[in-house]
């Protein structure tokens, strides 16, 4: 049984698209950055910690480890290998989009999958340019309310789409799940 830690419909609306069938069963786990770490190490850090949370909730019995796997997941973006994650309010979101306005930024997302026999983790990075914005292009998004609950305050599925001529990597990255790497990872273990 595959079991998604995580609350996105965007994830989950991406490995239900991919074909795959799981339930639903979200992680609750700080998720603070450490000092100085990583952005890389960071969302794999949370990926681990998410995955491993919810399997230790639902095993019961060997019978049910045995067929358990548990995919956690996180996403950041990054940019000068800061982290902006999700906006505190509308004035993080307008300074975000500030940031990334006229630069090219790295949308990190890490991904882990335990199971009974083994931990795997790997992490998917794409790169995403942004056009320049103006105040007025920023203020009206924001007013939308978009990209409140977005890592860098917005969604390449989104309205943000026209602000993007250019990704280098995996498009499902960015959404939230890269899609071929967990497919990778999942048939690896029979789901």
């Amino acid at each position: 049984m595959l079991i998604l830690a995580s609350a996105s419909p965007r994830r989950r609306e991406l490995l239900t698209q991919a074909g795959f069938a799981f339930q639903v069963h979200p992680a609750h786990i700080l998720e603070d950055s450490h000092p100085d770490e990583d952005p890389i190490a960071y969302v794999v850090r949370l990926a681990r910690e998410k995955a491993q949370a919810v399997f230790t909730e639902l095993i019961g019995n060997p019978e049910t480890a045995a067929n358990l796997a548990v995919l956690g997941a996180d996403t950041t973006v990054t940019l000068d290998n800061h982290i902006l994650g999700k906006p505190e309010d509308s004035a993080d979101a307008a300074r975000m989009l500030r940031l990334l306005s006229g630069r090219t930024h790295r949308v990190i997302t890490g991904v882990a999958l335990v199971t009974a026999e083994r931990t795997e983790v790997a992490a998917e990075v794409t790169g995403v340019t942004f056009r320049t914005l103006s105040d007025e292009e920023i203020s009206g998004y924001v007013a939308t309310g978009e990209p409140m609950d977005k890592a860098g305050a917005y969604a390449i599925q989104g309205r943000a789409a026209r602000w993007i001529p250019r990704i280098q990597g995996d498009y499902f990255n960015v959404v939230g799940l890269p899609l071929a790497l967990v497919a990778t990872m999942l048939e690896g273990n029979r789901f």
